[in-house]
């Protein structure tokens, strides 16, 4: 039997950005430095099919400081601690690595900056995400406001609305995000800025090459975990670009394959924190069943890279 022809679109950039690599990155020099077990506060960056390969190479995941022994070495998450966890740490005495992303780092500081200049800080964010409360916890308590969108706006109460500042979570939608901040500089129009965007560079250019994918598209996959803020920010922009249907799948088992009989054309893209294995097994399913011509849909080139802590550089016993 002959098999439907398909054209997959891939979208490029996709998958790991330079924050992630590094991240797993420290896990295995870690890894490799003290032996295991290596203590994970928090999923080192969301997905399960990278969090299970570090479990089996002896990574052990917690969620807090103190499910933690004394003397193993524990790692802080890409995503960013609030600043009480590093004092805990350092207060047992224990070895610890933070992996945070650079530029989710440079969002912190800039908060600091703001707050010791006496500017009370919005966050632009989702609530309960990692990196919004690592954000919001480098700051005394009621300094940081969170507004997740334009209705927020209106109902946040400030101390003074001539004394403000905000940031941005670094893997929020481009497009939504600016009409945040729009509504943010209409109401307080005193507020300050960050210099550059807080959104950080790998989320914007994947979110650019599913925009550039999407009207070519019947049908749209973004492979990514469900708790992934940047990659489920994917399927919200490839359906507003014109594709008619966009699924997060974690890997090409959840494929919904009766959703997409009877199409001629799909999308493939990945979240920042998604290995490109799994991307290629699900081109790999739709092989099994179309007689696939890939397509690169390419918008940017990536060549940004983040190094490790000194402290993984350095022989052991350093």
């Amino acid at each position: 039997m002959t098999k439907p022809a398909l054209t997959l679109y891939l979208a490029a950039p996709r998958g790991f950005c330079a924050g992630v690599d590094r991240a797993i990155q420290i896990v295995e020099m870690a890894l490799g430095k003290w032996g295991s077990p290596v203590y994970v506060r928090h999923e080192i960056v969301h997905n399960a099919h990278v969090v299970n390969g570090l479990r089996a190479k002896g990574a052990v995941f917690v969620e807090e400081l103190d499910e933690c022994p004394d003397d193993r070495p524990v790692i802080f998450s890409a995503h960013g601690v609030p600043k009480a966890v590093p004092a805990e740490a350092a207060r047992r005495e224990m070895l610890f690595v933070d992996a945070t992303c650079p530029l989710v780092s440079k969002v912190h500081i800039e908060a600091e900056r703001h707050h010791a200049n006496g500017l009370q800080m919005i966050m632009i964010g989702h609530a309960g995400h990692p990196e919004t409360v690592g954000t919001m916890g480098q700051l005394p308590e009621g300094e940081v406001l969170l507004v997740e969108t334009v209705e927020d706006v209106a109902r946040v109460e400030v101390r003074d609305p001539e004394k403000l500042a905000f940031v941005t979570q670094t893997t929020l939608s481009v497009d939504d995000t600016a009409g945040i901040v729009a509504a943010l500089k209409a109401r307080f129009p005193a507020i300050v800025g960050p210099h550059k965007e807080d959104i950080c560079y790998a989320t914007t250019n994947r979110q650019e090459a599913v925009k550039a994918m999407a009207p070519h598209c019947d049908a749209m996959l973004v492979v990514g975990a469900p708790n992934s803020s940047n990659s489920k920010r994917l399927v919200e922009v490839g359906r507003r670009a014109g594709c008619p249907y966009a699924q997060l799948v974690q890997r090409a088992a959840d494929i919904d394959w009766r959703a997409l009989d009877g199409i001629g054309s799909v999308g493939i893209t990945a979240g920042a924190s998604a290995p490109e294995e799994l991307v290629d097994e699900v081109i790999e399913a739709f092989r099994a069943r179309y007689e696939v011509t890939v397509e690169l849909v390419e918008t940017a080139k990536e060549n940004v890279n983040f190094k490790v802590p000194r402290v993984l550089r350095e022989p052991a016993g350093v």
